[in-house]
């Protein structure tokens, strides 16, 4: 991998982590595109590490009060953390228990372009949900559905802010406040999937080399501050929606491109 192959898949990485247009489906389309070849997911667990730094990063403040909260036993931030952690265990099991067998889905550029196309559905009925979303925070069994949401979307082309946004709302959840709870959210299970690829991540190191990866890292970071920014700005306009139309044309277009042309079917 060169200097330049690992700031693009940094780039796609950080700026797709958190738009709803799943970064790991772009992650699979792009290597195939370009025909870069990578051992297994240890790539996408290192920059998916500098997307948890952006995402602690901008979120900084409410983190700061979750914690004081728990140290404080205030009973609000207590059960709040008490929904990350509901929310966290149906991805965290599925990872667990089926990462290996997961793990050759990645390789699948077919797969992911089909379910961008999925995505697109969802992120679509968060204009139809967020008009009646007026709760602060999910309610348990709300919290339950996108722990769901949020194990669905560790197959490539699902998107994780996306699904877990959609079901949010739809449990009523406002769509700022869903976003957060996504956000927050994503924080275990982005640490959790680098501590089951730890071993991998000393691989690729070897493999591709520090500097591509530091690159692929700082560029991760960088435009995954800018994803959050630009998802919180676009639920604001209420034109959240408009990014299924990306997901559709996206995956719509690679699965004609792999019809006319075999090479790009994996």
């Amino acid at each position: 991998m060169t200097l330049l192959e690992a700031v693009i898949l940094g780039f796609v990485q950080g700026i797709t982590e958190f738009l709803p247009v799943s970064s790991s489906g772009h992650l699979v389309l792009g290597q195939a595109l370009f025909g870069i070849e990578l051992p297994g997911v240890a790539f996408e667990v290192t920059v998916h590490l500098a997307t948890l730094c952006a995402v602690c990063w901008e979120f900084r403040a409410r983190l700061a009060t979750l914690v004081r909260g728990a140290w404080s036993r205030d009973r609000r931030s207590l059960a709040y953390i008490g929904l990350l952690a509901v929310a966290t265990l149906p991805a965290a099991a599925v990872g667990a228990g089926l990462g290996d067998a997961l793990e050759p889905a990645f390789e699948r550029p077919l797969i992911a372009a089909a379910m961008l196309l999925l995505t697109g559905v969802l992120v679509w009925s968060i204009r139809y949900f967020s008009r009646r979303a007026t709760r602060g925070r999910p309610t348990l069994a709300g919290a339950v559905g996108i722990g769901l949401a949020q194990a669905l979307a560790i197959l490539p082309g699902i998107s994780r802010s996306g699904s877990t946004v959609a079901v949010a709302t739809a449990a009523g959840v406002d769509p700022r406040r869903a976003a957060e709870f996504s956000f927050l959210l994503s924080i275990p299970a982005i640490a959790g999937a680098a501590v089951l690829q730890a071993p991998a991540l000393g691989e690729a190191g070897a493999v591709l080399g520090s500097v591509p990866l530091g690159a692929a890292f700082l560029t991760a970071a960088l435009s995954g501050v800018l994803a959050i920014r630009i998802f919180l700005r676009m639920l604001e306009l209420r034109v959240f929606h408009r990014f299924a139309w990306y997901c559709w044309i996206a995956g719509g277009a690679y699965l004609a491109a792999a019809a006319i042309w075999p090479a790009l079917r994996g």
